[in-house]
């Protein structure tokens, strides 16, 4: 009875190794988690959704060939509104759910929130959109990369734009206080200031979400300013077209990335006309983009939207670089983004030691019969 009662012991302890083999630590292991972070709902759901079925899109070819590692890849989604109060919740959700990498966040106010938390997991992120300079540049976030050039570049390419290309003298340069908008909205005073070919009679920032802006609007008409180079996103531009144009003020507007979403025109309408913004290069020609945007088309059967193509990117390279890592260890797949080059929707790119995307870019686009149309 003895011997029955101790081999049943031994049985049992067996047993429950054996559950905890399989249902604890084992089963992350099972499939590689990729996370993927943004603006999922709200007035930003249209710079973030286009991410989501991006990753969804690769993550369905990669698993159909046999996943990475000969494990398949799993999508989990966080939605952080693109704000930065509710980011750093996004991303614990992330972590307790042991994603190995991330894609995301959208916006750059957001990413910088979560970002710390990311650095304590040793977690690697790279953003399709985040383009402010200090994610990068600060040297803060190692574990932070993106697939998309950030805002200084921007800048300066809708600085040159406008004092080279449109001879402008008189320019207003106005944001929406947030890190995005107003970091890019320094720096293209900055370059103006430094230029000497043209003055900056007014710097303001606005309050996102507000539902008038006729008194920005009076001040950009007062100081005489023949553009507006504005800083921020689509609800607040479009808000602020309209309202000069009902007063039929044809000051010039120049924006960035954060305008340069169909969902401006469909706000601003006819309004929209004329107005310039930078963006990602048009890569349309690239046959990986072809492909790219035909996927999402049979899918969804509509366009693909903001980013689209820099998030395609993005989960290209974090899943490249886990396969060529060999594993989902931090400093492994670090070396791989830096050292190996892969072919994507944008081109063929690698990351430098800051994290930005070597073979990224900007083009200027100007709305033309209701369509952003890239100016060579």
């Amino acid at each position: 009875m003895k011997n029955e009662s101790k081999r049943l012991m031994i049985a049992v302890i067996v047993g429950m190794l054996l559950c905890l083999f399989v249902s604890g630590p084992g089963l992350a292991a099972d499939t590689i988690k990729l996370g993927v972070a943004g603006a999922h709902s709200g007035d930003l759901a249209s710079y973030g959704i286009p991410s989501i079925r991006a990753a969804k899109l690769v993550v369905d070819e990669i698993n159909a060939k046999g996943g990475v590692l000969g494990k398949q890849v799993e999508v989990l989604t966080e939605d952080d509104v693109c704000k930065p109060e509710v980011a750093t919740n996004t991303a614990t959700k992330l972590i307790s759910k042991k994603v190995d990498v991330v894609l995301g966040h959208i916006c750059s106010g957001a990413t910088k929130a979560a970002m710390g938390i990311y650095k304590d997991s040793k977690i690697v992120v790279m953003s399709p959109s985040a383009t402010n300079p200090d994610l990068t540049q600060s040297g803060d976030y190692p574990n932070f990369y993106r697939t998309i050039a950030s805002d200084d570049a921007q800048a300066k390419l809708d600085v040159d734009f406008a004092l080279d290309v449109l001879k402008l003298k008189k320019i207003a340069v106005i944001h929406d206080k947030g890190d995005y908008g107003k970091g890019f909205a320094e720096f293209a005073k900055k370059f103006l200031e430094e230029s000497g070919k043209a003055e900056v009679v007014l710097f303001e920032g606005v309050t996102p979400g507000a539902v008038d802006y006729s008194a920005v609007v009076q001040k950009i008409k007062q100081n005489d300013a023949e553009a507006v180079i504005f800083g921020g996103y689509h609800p607040e531009a479009s808000k602020i077209v309209t309202q000069m144009r009902k007063k039929r003020m044809k000051t010039i507007f120049i924006s960035d990335d954060g305008v340069k979403d169909d969902t401006f025109i469909k706000v601003a309408g006819k309004y929209a006309e004329g107005v310039y913004a930078s963006g990602p290069k048009d890569t349309s020609k690239n046959p990986l983009n072809i492909k790219a945007v035909k996927a999402h088309k049979d899918k969804y059967g509509e366009a693909h939207g903001a980013f689209y193509e820099n998030a395609y990117t993005a989960t290209i390279a974090l899943l490249n670089a886990i396969e060529k890592a060999g594993s989902t260890d931090y400093d492994a797949i670090s070396k791989a983004l830096k050292t190996e080059w892969v072919e994507t929707p944008i081109g063929k790119i690698r990351f430098d030691d800051r994290g930005d995307a070597i073979g990224a870019g900007f083009s200027v686009y100007q709305v033309q019969d209701g369509k952003y149309v890239e100016l060579k």
